[in-house]
């Protein structure tokens, strides 16, 4: 007797394949196995079992081999990504797959169970007990560490202050060795946090009292309020009845100091699951999390599909930021994805901002989530008073106004830090010829090239095409080269000069490249050493910087003024957010916001009313104007190198949508219409009604993947799209 398993394969078909098994074979729904796609050999997710297919029973191929003996993804997990392959029009298996560490994507074997650790040998523990050996030293702190039990190189971390010399020489002398440990830490006493204030308890009581249900809440919490001590509240709570807590992040530069936080207050095992791991590292991460050995799991957006055997609460840190919206492939949003998993899971959700986003307010407004407001900073904490300069007729310095300057120099002399906030890396965003008007052009994507001048080099940030920087005009032969404009390469240059005896520290993608670079990095900022911090957005959230009370904010002008229609709600919420850095400690903070144009109406509503006045405006004009989160978009992208292809693809795709209940926008050329020598186009479909989008979309995507010359271009389709380029 055979048996049909119905399986999800890592390809970009909107369908599921049968394949034969033996009735013996045990391959439950969520297992994966190996079978024969083509001439190849591909992975796949048991999707459920069938009695009957499609396929006469000669034309089934058999399956190779079963990869687990106990199914990888739970029900509930395997039902939530199948709702969002429908929900965001993308191939179920294509979504399986991104809900799979890489590791476990292949036929190999699964990775060693336990994570890396190191133990006393006999020797070591004959050393340990020399007097003779001991030296008072941090070897002998790594040896009376490593009494208790094998410690992992994370637990060493919290007893051992820069232990990593010390473990090269012990290994030296054969007084540890490496070996594998079921959990990452060792349990140890919890450090007791500040007191929560009447706010934060109410806050965190409200979560934990909904704790056997789902239950949505935004936390809706001033920058230095003590959200997260509201998250650790509520956590350990979770933890004390045997649940686990999933905890998202948006980047993978909070990470470092999020895990050192929480394992220094739950006192337990924290999992962490980012791409800037080790594969390996990932995978034994997400199965100790399957397995339940993992009370606490904490990363990005993609740590959001790790099984929960045991949930307890998920939460959501910076709700706002459009890091959670993934920009490629699967399209899918992990704040609005995981209010979907609590929802199936029946447990609490907690989005924390303190800049929510628009969206999450209107539900708020609509009573689908309960708002738990923070209106106070924790502690002595005072909000940072906000000051506009007005640069109109005055004389910059590499963008930077006089009294700007004064008030930096103001502030180091009185020991303090200054962060001087860019979101533009790189020396220049323009290389000017002064004789005839020429301008270094990406010649694949017709934008300018970014000077970065300690490289030596031209470079697109768009689609990477980099050159060496021209000795002379390529146009008229000229030498009146010039760089127009700022970016943070340009800032650390002027400051350095302005105050040459004063650290600066540049944080940007170019100065973040590695992982040990960047961990490094992030872990010397609350030092007040570094005098002078230049940033992009890396430095907007998250770190706490007792030191630092002034925050120069370069470039608002180029929020002010932009074709995205979302481009004031992220404005406001990068300078809150930027400003929150400043005063979280008892000195007392300022903001600097540079711009040309001091009475534009929003800087008036920011200035006087605060970030929460700026978004009830915002939800008002959205509204009115019919606009997300009051309409429902989903974004038909095309690119291709022929450009009479692409317009031809979107004119009679844009025909097809043809339904009264929604509204059609193009065919419109990208903002940015041609990249990396590929052209591009889209079709922007408009829905007032969320169900009538989820209802129009299935049949007309299958009218445009029966378009003639469909498989000539790349097309994708977004649904809740962020950016409409």
């Amino acid at each position: 007797m055979t048996s049909i398993l119905r399986l999800a394969l890592p390809v970009p078909l909107n369908t599921l394949f049968d394949y034969r098994a033996p009735e013996a074979v045990v391959a439950a729904p969520g297992c994966r196995v190996l079978v024969p796609f083509g001439r190849r050999q591909v992975v796949g997710v048991v999707v459920e079992r069938a009695t009957d297919s499609e396929l006469d029973d000669n034309k089934l191929k058999p399956i190779e081999r079963v990869l687990d003996a106990a199914p990888l993804l739970t029900p509930e997990l395997l039902a939530t990504l199948r709702w969002a392959a429908r929900y965001y029009q993308h191939p179920l298996g294509e979504v399986v797959q991104a809900a799979l560490p890489v590791a476990l994507r292949s036929a190999r074997g699964l990775p060693e169970s336990g994570v890396p650790a190191l133990r006393l040998t006999a020797a070591g523990h004959a050393a340990r007990g020399d007097p003779q050996r001991r030296r008072g030293t941090r070897l002998d702190a790594l040896l009376d560490a490593l009494a208790i039990g094998p410690l992992s190189g994370a637990d060493l971390e919290t007893r051992v202050a820069g232990f990593a010399s010390a473990v090269r020489t012990a290994l030296a002398r054969g007084w540890i060795e490496r070996v594998r440990v079921a959990s990452a830490t060792r349990p140890h006493a919890a450090n007791a946090g500040p007191p929560l204030n009447e706010e934060q308890r109410q806050a965190a009581d409200a979560v934990i009292a909904a704790s056997e249900g789902f239950a949505p809440f935004l936390l809706d919490g001033v920058t230095g309020s003590g959200k997260t001590e509201v998250y650790l509240e509520i956590i350990r709570d979770c933890l004390a009845r045997g649940r686990q807590a999933l905890v998202l992040v948006p980047e993978i530069a909070l990470t470092p100091q999020a895990l050192r936080r929480f394992r220094e207050r739950l006192g337990v095992d924290i999992a962490a699951l980012h791409s800037g791991l080790g594969e390996s590292e990932r995978a034994r991460a997400w199965l100790a999390a399957a397995r339940g050995e993992a009370p606490v799991i904490l990363g990005t957006r993609s740590a959001l599909f790790v099984p929960l055997p045991n949930p307890g609460v998920i939460v959501i840190d910076e709700e706002h930021d459009t890091s959670y919206k993934q920009q490629e492939g699967f399209r899918y949003h992990a704040r609005d994805l995981a209010v979907m998993r609590a929802k199936a899971l029946g447990i609490p959700v907690l989005l924390g901002s303190a800049t929510p986003s628009l969206e999450s307010l209107a539900n708020v407004g609509a009573g689908r989530y309960r708002s738990l407001p923070l209106r106070h900073r924790a502690g002595l904490a005072t909000p940072p008073a906000l000051h506009v300069v007005d640069l109109r007729r005055q004389r910059l310095q590499h963008g930077l106004a006089a009294s700007t300057l004064d008030a930096i120099a103001a502030c180091l002399a009185k020991g303090e830090q200054v962060l001087v906030f860019k979101n533009r890396r790189g020396y220049a965003p323009v290389l000017l010829c002064h004789d005839c008007g020429w301008s270094a052009q990406c010649p694949e994507c017709e934008r300018a090239l970014t000077l970065h001048r300690h490289a030596g080099r031209l470079r697109c940030h768009h689609c990477g095409f980099e050159q060496a920087i021209p000795r002379a005009c390529p146009s008229c032969g000229g030498l009146a080269l010039h760089p127009l404009g700022e970016g943070t390469e340009r800032l650390e240059e002027a400051l350095s000069a302005r105050f040459p005896d004063v650290p600066i520290v540049r944080v940007d993608r170019d100065t973040t490249r590695g992982r040990r670079m960047r961990d490094a990095l992030f872990d010397s900022l609350p030092d007040a050493g570094a005098r002078i911090l230049i940033g992009t957005q890396m430095l907007a959230k998250g770190h706490d910087l007792p030191h630092l009370t002034l925050v120069v904010v370069v470039g608002v002008d180029e929020g002010l003024y932009s074709i995205d229609f979302r481009a004031s709600e992220r404005l406001g919420q990068l300078v809150v957010q930027v400003a929150g850095r400043a005063s979280r400690a008892e000195r007392p903070g300022a903001v600097i916001l540079q711009t040309h144009d001091p009475a534009h109406p929003l800087l008036g509503v920011l200035l006087n009313g605060g970030y929460r006045a700026l978004a009830a405006q915002l939800l008002e004009d959205r509204h009115n104007a019919g606009l997300p989160p009051f309409a429902h978009f989903a974004l038909l992208r095309a690119e291709v190198k022929q450009r009479d292809v692409l317009d031809a693809f979107l004119a009679v795709a844009a025909t097809a949508a043809n339904d009264p209940a929604i509204i059609t926008h193009g065919p419109l050329a990208a903002p940015m219409p041609r990249r990396a020598g590929v052209f591009r186009g889209q079709v922007l479909i408009e829905a007032a009604d969320r169900a009538a989008l989820q209802g129009f979309l299935p049949t007309w995507l299958d009218a445009v993947r029966a378009l003639p010359g469909e498989r000539k271009l790349r097309w994708s389709v977004d649904v809740d799209p962020v950016d409409l380029y």
